[in-house]
């Protein structure tokens, strides 16, 4: 799966987003996420990879196989 394709589906739901996005194996099905959203704001961790994995849902467990992830609130500005 190509990079791009998750980062603009992310940003369709968190379009504040601030995110970095690395292929861990280089066969496009093993990534690691780090994200900043105000979206996260007042949720647990738990929440917060939640909303990512409702975000990305359509792929996971078929082109994406495993999803590291490091979520961050973005305080108000």
């Amino acid at each position: 799966m190509h990079p791009q394709k998750i980062k603009d589906q992310l940003l369709k739901h968190f379009p504040d987003a601030e995110m970095k996005l690395e292929d861990l194996t280089g066969g496009g099905d093993h990534w690691r996420l780090s994200i900043v959203s105000q979206a996260f704001c007042g949720k647990s961790l738990v929440a917060q990879h939640q909303l990512v994995y409702a975000a990305l849902h359509q792929w996971l467990n078929r082109e994406i196989h495993a999803l590291a992830l490091d979520t961050q609130p973005r305080e108000g500005k």
